[in-house]
């Protein structure tokens, strides 16, 4: 005989009441009372209403019927019961997952995932290949049993240093600091990420009309040659006024266009600021288009100091020493430009 939609809405009601106040044991046994009342479909009625598997209230009318008692200590299962931990099953499951990924072990050569991404399914496969099966979700926790976690990269190391680095920057303080008690301009320059032109797509978003987002290309590939048309921010930095100033070429990103960045910003900003300035102090890196390297660098700068009448000092710092390479970027004194790289 079928279950009635009223008896249905009855269980409904007390299933809503009574089981979550059960552990999962009680909540069992409960429904199987329930459904040996009903008789004939009871099983799968309470099922439905609680929202359970059948096998759950079949299993808990089994043990109603077998006259089982309470487990002892408060248990909801019997002592030994679920699955057995995998540490437990493998042994040695742990020793072999630490060698894969302890910091000792990065630098083998012969670890199979030297040159293999350290993911949980990757560690995962390479162990199971040895012999101990494991899932990638059990990897994860026996990563965090053993005090790993994910974590990005640390940038604290350091290369080689020129042997004067701190005498270096001492030295570049002190020009700065001299110029700016003396009232003249400190810029310090340097050529920001090239960014491609056209209606490409870029990360982040920004507040639009529902619906109306910006279209742009699916794709992003950077294509070298002539015909590539890409924006070059070069950065002009005023130490003194804390204030930038950014000059964008369309072309290629040489010490010409460097200089040439320097002298707009001299002719848009610098020229108001500094009246009265008779030198300009600008400090910078050692590569890119201000290379010291570069004697293009060097005599455009020649070019600016002969235009402006400034006396031009560039000051930069290096890491380890070259041979062959002069730690000066100054250019030819009758230019008025001179240049230091410290001690």
């Amino acid at each position: 005989m079928p279950v009635s939609v009223e008896v249905r809405r009855q269980l409904a009601a007390r299933f809503e009441v009574l089981l979550p106040h059960l552990n999962e044991r009680q909540q069992r046994l409960a429904l199987a009372a329930e459904a040996r009342l009903l008789g004939h479909g009871g099983v799968r009625a309470v099922a439905a209403v609680a929202g359970v598997s059948e096998t759950t209230v079949r299993r808990g009318v089994f043990e109603l019927e077998r006259g089982e008692g309470p487990l002892p200590g408060g248990r909801v299962r019997k002592t030994g019961g679920g699955r057995k931990r995998a540490t437990y099953l493998d042994p040695t499951l742990v020793s072999a997952l630490l060698a894969l990924v302890e910091p000792d072990e990065r630098g083998d050569p012969m670890s199979p995932l030297r040159w293999t991404t350290k993911s949980l399914r990757h560690l995962a496969d390479e162990l199971t290949r040895q012999g101990h099966v494991v899932s990638a979700p059990t990897v994860g926790k026996l990563l965090r049993e053993n005090g790993f976690s994910l974590q990005g990269n640390a940038k604290t190391l350091e290369g080689d240093q020129h042997p004067d680095r701190d005498a270096q920057f001492r030295y570049i303080n002190k020009q700065v600091t001299d110029h700016q008690a003396a009232g003249e301009p400190v810029i310090s320059v340097d050529t920001k990420k090239k960014e491609q032109l056209g209606r490409l797509p870029n990360p982040g978003r920004e507040w639009r009309p529902a619906g109306e987002p910006i279209e742009v290309e699916d794709h992003s590939f950077f294509f070298t040659g002539p015909q590539v048309e890409q924006a070059i921010p070069y950065g002009v930095y005023d130490v003194t006024a804390d204030s930038g100033w950014v000059n964008v070429g369309v072309d290629h990103d040489t010490s010409a266009f460097a200089v040439a960045s320097i002298r707009r910003w001299w002719q848009a900003r610098g020229c108001g600021d500094y009246p009265d300035a008779t030198r300009l102090l600008i400090t910078a890196d050692a590569g890119g288009s201000n290379s010291y390297r570069y004697r293009l660098w060097k005599a455009e700068l020649a070019a600016l100091a002969a235009e402006t009448g400034l006396d031009i000092t560039c000051v930069i710092s290096r890491r380890a020493p070259r041979s062959g390479t002069r730690s000066s970027t100054g250019c030819s004194p009758r230019s008025r430009s001179t240049g230091a790289a410290g001690p």
